[in-house]
């Protein structure tokens, strides 16, 4: 196997575990990254939590898609990653960015000292 099939089977798996596309990935992978990346944010201001959650899951998605999509790209051919397939993925994580949005606003994804109150 030569090196440019290994790098896209490496990015390829790693795109998957963090792209939309597995049943798992969102309670195991996204959400706890998203979290803590809406945790960092929100450091500046509380009121920046759910941007921060929301922009960090739409990071993680977005880099999976576009991990995964190189990584094929990379295994079967030599052709570049396209705008076309840049804007399905953003489109992609804005859709599913929806449902987390949708879980804060109903208290089940919430700010941690709100655990305790």
């Amino acid at each position: 196997m030569d090196k440019r099939k290994v790098k896209g089977s490496v990015l390829t798996v790693i795109g998957f575990i963090l792209s939309p596309l597995s049943w798992w990935n969102d309670l195991l992978v996204n959400i706890p990254i998203a979290y803590l990346f809406g945790l960092l944010v929100s450091l500046i201001s509380k009121k920046l939590f759910l941007p921060g959650v929301i922009l960090g899951y739409w990071i993680t998605n977005i880099a999976g898609l576009m991990l995964m999509h190189h990584g094929i790209e990379g295994i079967v051919s030599k052709r570049k990653y396209t705008k076309k397939a840049l804007i399905q993925d953003i489109i992609i994580s804005i859709l599913y960015s929806l449902i987390i949005v949708v879980l804060i606003k109903l208290g089940l994804v919430r700010f941690p000292s709100e655990y305790f109150n």
